[in-house]
């Protein structure tokens, strides 16, 4: 039998009273945490090795036994998020209409190409190292997984994650070029290619 505890029923069970918060506050504190790194184990400790550490049973005692142990963690969490909220609450008063369409339309036109057209731009940065022309494939060679040539060799562009999936019983006719999606880009791996 499953039984789904939501976290009210467990907060009423532990008897832990819910703080209130006006409409979209959570998620703006919990964005500037984030952004702000203020729950770190660096600054409030490892928590889920202090609560396993921790012998009490209630919240008070968890409270004093926590405290005892990192009397400064709140505060310190406290400012660094609190600097953030400064500072979402300064960006948010830049955001207008105009810039808002900016967004959407980065969002929709621009990233929607560039993640899907990238392959492109790994094929032509791999034919500038080796000094090669490069192509895209036709929809023949796409059947059997290549993706294009680096002058004639033929290639297959895959995410990093392919590795662990290789010994599975596909057999792709060419060179592999693995990538690693990154925030701010990709990084290609064109040891295959290059060796």
């Amino acid at each position: 039998m499953r039984i789904k505890l939501t976290n009210e029923a467990i907060r009423k069970s532990l008897e832990v009273a819910a703080p209130s918060f006006p409409k979209y506050v959570t998620q703006i504190l919990n964005l500037a945490n984030q952004n702000a790194q203020g729950t770190r184990p660096k600054v409030v400790g490892q928590l889920s090795d202090l609560i396993q550490e921790f012998s009490g049973r209630t919240m008070d005692e968890w409270k004093r036994w926590y405290l005892q142990k990192h009397p400064d963690a709140i505060k310190d969490a406290k400012v660094k998020i609190s600097e953030m909220v400064g500072n979402l609450k300064e960006a948010i008063n830049k955001i207008d209409d105009k810039m808002v369409d900016e967004w959407v339309r980065d969002l929709v036109i621009v990233k929607t190409f560039l993640g899907l057209k990238f392959q492109e731009a790994i094929l032509k940065k791999g034919a500038e190292i080796k000094k090669v022309g490069y192509r895209l494939s036709k929809n023949v060679d796409e059947s059997k997984g290549i993706d294009g040539y680096l002058g004639d060799v033929p290639v297959s562009i895959k995410p990093d994650t392919y590795k662990v999936k290789k010994s599975l019983s596909e057999s792709i006719p060419a060179k592999i070029i693995y990538y690693k999606k990154l925030k701010d880009g990709i990084e290609v791996d064109y040891s295959e290619v290059l060796g």
